[in-house]
């Protein structure tokens, strides 16, 4: 019996990890930085899952040059203290492993730096499940959803089959990302986005094991 999907696309922050704890933590201190107000955690978590370049930009509301002295700040303090402040979410690693298994192809496809995106797979050991490990590039040229999602299928179709692809992810960009190259989603409810988010979604999964029911690997 063929999987009902093939390849599989993850997101990353909200979706494999709770990353906001090391994510909130980085921005509070390059707003710190900045001598600028630092906004209540819950304002801050908005900032968790798209490009960080553009959030300084609609949410900080900082012009394109202040936005990559902020951007350039953060990924600094981030990648030396904040970037293994992260939680794997219940079962979501043994559902890695079992698509792993199934002899699936899975593909990270994250808006988080590529080398960053690496770290964390490598601390918790499950790096060697992926086929591809996508993410934005370190400029953050690519860093849209629709781009990355895009790299993702593109690399996967040198090495695979591009037969059934569907996204996993927790937030509206992994929806409309995703469907940007008709690719369906199966939305995470453990992650950071609002049940208003998952318009559009093939399908919700509220737990690590609803999410393996539905890819049926």
């Amino acid at each position: 019996m063929s999987p009902r999907f093939t390849p599989v696309l993850f997101d990353l922050d909200g979706t494999i990890v709770d990353s906001a704890p090391g994510i909130l933590a980085s921005l509070a201190w390059t707003y710190e930085q900045l001598r600028i107000p630092v906004p209540p955690p819950a304002e801050l978590l908005k900032w968790v899952g798209p490009p960080l370049l553009d959030s300084f930009r609609d949410l900080a509301k900082l012009d394109a040059d202040e936005s990559r002295y902020a951007h350039a700040l953060y990924r600094e303090h981030y990648t030396e203290v904040g970037v293994f402040d992260a939680t794997p979410y219940p079962g979501v690693l043994e559902v890695l492993r079992d698509i792993h298994d199934a002899g699936v192809p899975l593909s990270l496809a994250t808006s988080k730096p590529e080398s960053a995106a690496r770290l964390i797979l490598d601390h918790f050991g499950i790096s060697d499940a992926f086929t591809e490990i996508t993410g934005a590039s370190e400029d953050e040229v690519r860093s849209a959803k629709p781009d990355v999602v895009e790299e993702a299928l593109r690399r996967l179709a040198l090495n695979s089959e591009v037969e059934r692809p569907v996204m996993v992810g927790d937030r509206i960009h992994d929806v409309e990302g995703a469907a940007a190259h008709e690719v369906p989603t199966i939305f995470v409810t453990w992650g950071y986005g609002s049940p208003a988010e998952a318009a559009g979604a093939i399908a919700v999964a509220d737990t690590a094991d609803e999410l393996l029911a539905e890819l049926a690997v």
